[in-house]
């Protein structure tokens, strides 16, 4: 089955959508993938990863709501005899349901996000359009957790339609231990000191203020030091303030937003995600992969990954993360088991293999309802 996924952009700094991953898992399922972008993009991480799988990647250079994109669009999706469009993000979803209505093929789209406030009556009314499109053009919208099911029912006032597709990664084998060293020595990180990693954008909402705050509140003593991966705009303030505070300089080390994602799990012990809201974040399925133990806020669908036997929920309150921390720092033992759990719930749910049987089973019912063109 060849199945097209537009996108808004294939840049590394947008949001995680997980087509490399799928990619690689796709043949075993059956299915040919092809990639289309609407704008370009500089950094072709992404890109250069997709077409090293096979994959066909075309950029259409565009704007999000250039005129043209409809067109070029459908073009791509007939010069490559796509059968099913899958869309991502409110851009994608527009010129998607378009495209795949000149094309008579079927659409499905999937929720990367929970929207809960809208900032004013344009914002209210643009949410609205797209439920309306999607309910009228897609003949599948997926939520990526049960939360994100029930928050977009309650906003759309059906489930007609709307399935639940947990997202998967890629199963990245249990980490190489001389990668381990290599990666704990280049962030001077002691092998008696517990490596915290963050991953999260550099942006509002994601929690950086929050997780400073805990970490200027630990005992000075506590063996424990910070890894701040990503970036995005609130990079250079989170830097001016942990060079400002002598604790958090002597804890926090920030890396480079090339540093090898793989390598930087391999040398952690905690992963910790502070965001103040999160449908499915794909970091944590990253960190259980890697067989990492996880201290998140409870957000969102957060709880539907993280459970107690690998990892801690905290609220949004820096003294909850700080017990956290402290306790997982201290009980060498029990983060082994929270270690050992996570992978083990990683490979039973949240393996891209699956993650590629779930979507094709979807597209199977989506084709077997569509009216042949012929």
């Amino acid at each position: 089955m060849k199945v097209a996924h537009l996108v808004p952009t294939l840049h590394p700094n947008g949001p995680e959508i997980g087509l490399t991953d799928l990619a690689g898992a796709a043949p075993d399922a059956g299915l040919e993938l092809v990639v289309v972008a609407i704008a370009a993009t500089s950094d072709t991480t992404h890109v250069s990863a997709l077409r090293r799988l096979g994959v066909p990647v075309v950029e259409l250079g565009l704007a999000r709501w250039d005129p043209r994109t409809v067109a070029r669009t459908a073009a791509q999706l007939r010069a490559h005899g796509v059968q099913l469009l899958h869309t991502h993000l409110p851009p994608a979803d527009v010129v998607g349901a378009a495209a795949a209505l000149r094309n008579r093929i079927p659409a499905v789209s999937t929720l990367h996000r929970i929207e809960n406030l809208p900032a004013d009556r344009g914002d209210r009314l643009k949410r609205t359009a797209r439920i309306v499109a999607r309910q009228r053009f897609m003949a599948r919208t997926i939520a990526i957790s049960q939360v994100q099911l029930e928050w977009y029912r309650g906003l759309s006032g059906t489930g007609r339609n709307l399935v639940v597709v947990p997202d998967g990664v890629a199963d990245p084998g249990l980490p190489d231990p001389a990668l381990r060293r290599a990666r704990r020595a280049a962030l001077d990180v002691a092998d008696h000191e517990v490596l915290v990693v963050s991953s999260a954008p550099m942006r509002r909402g994601e929690g950086h203020e929050l997780l400073l705050d805990a970490l200027e509140a630990l005992p000075d003593a506590l063996p424990l030091a910070v890894a701040l991966a990503g970036d995005g705009p609130l990079r250079p303030w989170l830097e001016s303030r942990v060079d400002a505070i002598p604790d958090l300089a002597g804890r926090v080390r920030f890396v480079h937003r090339h540093q090898d994602p793989a390598g930087l799990l391999a040398a952690a012990d905690i992963v910790v995600h502070t965001a103040r809201s999160g449908a499915a974040p794909t970091a944590l399925l990253r960190a259980m992969a890697a067989g990492v133990p996880i201290v998140a806020t409870r957000v969102g669908g957060v709880p539907e990954i993280v459970t107690p036997p690998t990892g801690v929920l905290v609220p949004l309150s820096a003294p909850a993360l700080v017990d956290a921390l402290v306790g997982l720092t201290e009980d060498t033992a029990r983060r082994e088991r929270m270690a050992a759990a996570a992978r083990a719930r990683f490979l039973a749910e949240y393996d891209a293999a699956g993650w590629a049987r779930r979507l094709r089973h979807v597209y199977d019912e989506v084709l077997a309802r569509t009216p042949s063109r012929a």
